[in-house]
């Protein structure tokens, strides 16, 4: 699947605040689209871009966040993925 438009905008932010960013969106199976490492704290990120395919989740995504134990986040812009981000450190 292609990744949403507004990917890049939001890795190269993340990167940029100092984190470490791996995609996963090869991983396929409703797998999120970013694990992101920072100060110790390791976070999830699905990427939705309301000006392409919208907040909609594919069947496989729905039922990965219904039934994962963990954090995930839903991020539409690269603001909201840096208040994710620094949230998890107050947080942590």
């Amino acid at each position: 699947m292609r990744p949403d438009a507004n990917q890049a905008e939001i890795i190269r932010v993340l990167r940029a605040a100092g984190a470490t960013v791996t995609i996963l969106a090869g991983v396929g199976f409703g797998c999120p689209d970013l694990v992101v490492g920072f100060h110790g704290v390791n976070l999830l990120y699905e990427i939705k871009n309301l000006n392409g395919r919208g907040d909609r989740m594919t069947a496989a995504e729905t039922e990965w966040i219904e039934t994962w134990r963990g954090q995930i986040s839903i991020v539409y812009d690269a603001q909201q993925a840096l208040s994710v981000l620094y949230d998890s450190v107050m947080e942590a």
